[in-house]
């Protein structure tokens, strides 16, 4: 399992934000995704603007693409530990 922030920032899709950029995003979701692809959680909120169905579509995308990035650091992590037993 995986999981990732990803919002809008000043209009932009952003992936990870960071503290200022979560605190100020007009945008913030939250994904939760298995390895499979399949999705556990997708929890959005406008906080200062609403936002289309479009940018949903781009920032559920982003953050699927950043947990798919997350698992290979996993594997890779559980990988080099395995070889290292």
């Amino acid at each position: 399992v995986g999981a990732i922030s990803v919002g809008l920032f000043e209009a932009t899709p952003l992936l990870d934000l960071d503290y200022r950029e979560d605190s100020s995003a007009g945008v913030d979701f939250n994904v939760v995704m298995l390895g499979t692809g399949q999705l556990v959680e997708v929890q959005g909120t406008a906080e200062t603007e609403p936002f289309t169905r479009p940018q949903m579509t781009e920032m559920v995308d982003l953050a699927c693409g950043g947990i798919e990035q997350l698992f290979l650091a996993q594997k890779a992590a559980l990988d080099e530990w395995r070889t290292s037993l």
